[in-house]
């Protein structure tokens, strides 16, 4: 069937049933996932010293971003559904195999850091190919309002995962967590083997050896000035504001002495701006995504400085008013590079695009701590909320990414 047959035939976006159950199965699967991530701290920190156990919740980072382009390379030659079916079940396989382990050994340093590598590797082959699949189901008009309910469905099921894995952990054990979130694998698997089929096929990148294609992705981001401007600029997206969060809110309510209770309700402000801003990209159509999305992103960086003057109601309408900008700028900006970028070399360019998060974030958290230091936080976050919006508005004086239009790419 033709993509232009698929894409008459597929229904409006509100009544869009398989859309609607996919987005429901990530949901809960994000939901094992938060449930697992607590569990992988909270026995960490049982069994390892402090310093271990950090090595421990960070060990899948440095085998993610190794592998992380060899993931894109496999998101463009090979169907994504495939590919997210025997990552799934790799997934499922770990976590079984860590639950056995804790039975019969009780859990250890060298269990936990085996699973999180294997995790790393598995999401770094996974992500790539489940960032296309978007692309594959909805019309690129649909996609803001895909990327917005597809963003309120990772938050409401991190969120309900996380009040349950503490609970969970405490009375079932890791091997208990690690069981429900192998079932929602279970589920996502069987999901993608009966009911997903994409309606948009993408093209496929030619069968080459893979150190020739990841260096083809490379020069395709060299060659195509539109592509490279959307990746640079989506790489740098969270350098800022993530610091500002992470360590930010917390060390200015250590410094004002708000208590620990309101570090909480600041972060949650941010989640409930980013909730709102995600729904009303299911109604909402910006007739030009690029510079509503990046003008968002310009607003944030003015927002961050915020966080750390005046009151608190202050860094609380900061806080609001960065979540919201997040949860459209997401949406907009996802949309927007889904229907840019060539479909033969997406998934090198998702890689890409990831793989610059994950080298640069430990020198953003890095450097803001020690600018705060030296400094002090408001400094810090005036410094990082500054540079956050100057940088984007290097894509807003862009003609052509600027006046793109879903509907027309």
């Amino acid at each position: 069937m033709s993509t232009a047959v698929a894409a008459r035939e597929a229904p409006a976006f509100a009544r869009d049933r398989l859309v609607q159950l996919w987005i429901l199965m990530k949901s809960l699967s994000d939901a094992g996932d938060a449930i697992w991530t607590i569990a992988l701290a909270w026995t960490a920190v049982q069994v390892a010293s402090p310093a271990t156990a950090g090595l421990v919740v960070a060990a899948g980072t440095i085998p993610r971003a190794v592998v992380l382009l060899v993931g894109g390379v496999v998101a463009d030659r090979y169907d994504a559904r495939r590919v997210m079916v025997v990552a799934n079940t790799v997934r499922v396989v770990v976590l079984v195999a860590a639950a056995v382990w804790v039975t019969t050994t009780g859990p250890s340093v060298l269990m936990l850091l085996l699973v999180a590598i294997a995790f790393g590797i598995t999401d770094a082959v996974h992500e790539p190919a489940a960032s296309t699949i978007g692309r594959q189901l909805v019309r690129p008009a649909d996609l803001p309002a895909f990327g917005g309910l597809a963003q309120l469905g990772n938050r409401l099921g991190t969120m309900i995962g996380a009040a349950i894995g503490g609970f969970l952990v405490a009375n079932a054990g890791i091997e208990g967590s690690a069981s429900v979130d192998a079932l929602t694998f279970v589920g996502i698997i069987a999901f993608l083997a009966i009911w997903l089929r994409p309606r948009h096929p993408l093209d496929r990148a030619d069968a080459e050896p893979v150190l020739r294609s990841i260096r083809g992705g490379f020069t395709h981001l060299r060659r195509t000035p539109v592509t490279r401007l959307l990746v640079l600029a989506l790489s740098g997206l969270n350098l800022a504001v993530t610091p500002a969060l992470g360590l930010g809110i917390p060390l200015r309510a250590s410094s004002e002495g708000w208590g620990a209770q309101s570090v909480g309700l600041l972060e949650a402000l941010v989640g409930l701006g980013a909730a709102v801003g995600a729904l009303s990209m299911l109604r909402w159509k910006a007739r030009f995504p690029a510079r509503t999305g990046f003008g968002c992103l310009v607003a944030q960086g003015v927002a961050i400085p915020a966080l750390g003057l005046g009151p608190w109601w202050l860094s609380s309408l900061a806080c609001l008013t960065i979540g919201v900008t997040a949860g459209v700028a997401s949406a907009l900006l996802g949309a927007v590079f889904m229907t840019t970028v060539d479909g033969a070399h997406l998934g090198r360019m998702v890689s890409i695009q990831k793989l610059g998060d994950d080298v640069f974030m430990p020198v953003a958290m890095v450097s803001f701590g020690a600018l705060a230091g030296l400094t002090s936080v408001t400094v810090a976050l005036c410094a990082f909320g500054t540079a956050m919006a100057l940088l984007m508005l290097w894509p807003l004086n862009n003609r052509m990414l600027m006046s793109l239009r879903l509907g027309e790419a």
